[in-house]
């Protein structure tokens, strides 16, 4: 991409609405020009309820961004997430049927279509995300990442399908065409946090990757440098603002701002004298509570949250290529306490992710909240790069899903060198 031009990664969640731009310097690298949040009040757990709220936040999300960037936005990379996300593994085979047996790009579309085909049923309510090849064998080797240019008689792929919701899908399209931008690519939002947190040693090594957003949390499980399993729970930082908000009787907007300046996930991190002013409702005067009295409210339920996370992660059959161990990061991680909790719960090393690989507004986005939208713009910049981009419009969702196996493997590269 020449020098100047931009990507704009566009984060569209339960409790806020981020938009932030990057453009290459000279060096090459990415620099990040503008970043703009506004509260999101069309979004439930991850889904559009509201399409008119949706359109505002974004509309206002992305104003700031281009006010602070000093650059005019036509495009936006889109993350998406919610319960409706579900995914699954798939193999694929194929007979290398020229003479000289040589595997070529087209050969591996094949595999890969194969793969998918048998992975994703012709369902009208699906659709799919990404298709994201594991790992290739060529009459029965394994560990191959690239197998065009290989002599062989049998080619297979393992893949990892990932579909939503097409209604799902086509609403949160909709409002970002109706605040008047183009929709340069839906992509999964723990894969887009993955290129703004993850080390490629740690996809290498095996590392469980969770984003804790407003209204659900994402698990992401990379091994051998590709994604082997991607699961969503309901649950999430919006669950904790609830809690705090009735256990102290408080409004919720006081019981967000409470959570954020004095949160801890783990009571016993607190001193006992420790003081904190609680506003109240009705015009009542505010109160002074013990700190410990808003950390025994937020344990629990960060308790409950990582253990559905140690369900799932146990489920998915993955827990022992877990070698490099979890990496936290959302809205919701940012809270003191959160990695030595987990570590507890998950049995593993735990740290805390924030975007890095980048330049620029390095204050304004070294915060987990923010992975998603760097990551985004990362994710853009590298598919940008190879010219390969979906289309998206407000009567049929994605066009030309057959054509994608060119963007599928460049996925694969994409994962495998980090």
């Amino acid at each position: 991409m020449p020098q100047g031009e931009h990507v704009v990664g566009l984060d569209i969640g339960t409790t806020k609405v981020c938009a932030i731009i990057g453009e290459k310097n000279r060096e090459g690298d990415i620099e990040i020009i503008g970043v703009g949040e506004t509260p999101s009040d069309g979004l439930h757990r991850g889904m559009v309820v509201n399409v008119d709220d949706t359109v505002e936040s974004i509309k206002q999300a992305v104003d700031e961004a281009k006010f602070m960037a000093g650059v005019d936005v036509q495009g936006v990379y889109v993350g998406i997430a919610g319960k409706h996300i579900d995914s699954k593994n798939s193999p694929g085979v194929i007979a290398i049927s020229n003479e000289t047996r040589e595997i070529t790009p087209g050969d591996v579309d094949r595999v890969i279509d194969a793969a998918t085909t048998i992975a994703i049923p012709q369902e009208k309510d699906r659709e799919i995300i990404h298709v994201i090849p594991q790992e290739f064998y060529v009459d029965g080797q394994d560990s191959i990442n690239d197998p065009v240019g290989m002599t062989g008689v049998r080619l297979e792929v393992d893949v990892h399908v990932v579909t939503a919701a097409v209604n799902a899908v086509r609403n949160i399209v909709n409002s970002v065409l109706e605040a008047g931008y183009d929709v340069e690519d839906i992509v999964l939002e723990p894969l887009a946090s993955s290129y703004s947190v993850l080390d490629p040693d740690e996809k290498e090594l095996g590392v469980c990757l969770v984003d804790i957003g407003g209204g659900t949390s994402d698990i992401a499980i990379f091994a051998g440098g590709s994604i082997y399993d991607t699961q969503v729970i309901s649950l999430g930082g919006e669950h904790v603002t609830q809690d705090v908000m009735k256990g102290l009787c408080t409004s919720s907007a006081d019981a967000e701002m409470v959570k954020i300046n004095h949160g801890c996930a783990m009571v016993d991190m607190v001193p006992e004298d420790e003081k904190i002013e609680i506003p109240s409702v009705g015009g009542r005067e505010p109160r002074e509570l013990p700190r410990r009295d808003l950390c025994e409210i937020i344990q629990p339920r960060m308790e409950e949250i990582f253990k559905f996370i140690d369900y799932e992660i146990k489920q998915s059959g993955y827990r022992d290529e877990i070698i490099a161990g979890m990496v936290v990061t959302g809205g919701a991680a940012g809270m003191k306490g959160i990695p030595d909790l987990a570590e507890q719960i998950v049995d593993m090393p735990v740290r805390m992710g924030e975007p890095w690989g980048v330049s620029g507004l390095i204050e304004a986005v070294s915060n987990p909240k923010y992975a998603t939208g760097v990551g985004l713009i990362q994710y853009g910049f590298e598919h940008e790069d190879t010219e390969i981009s979906r289309t998206y419009d407000g009567s049929n969702t994605l066009r030309d899903i057959g054509g994608k196996m060119k963007e599928w493997f460049t996925e694969l590269s994409d994962l495998f060198t980090g």
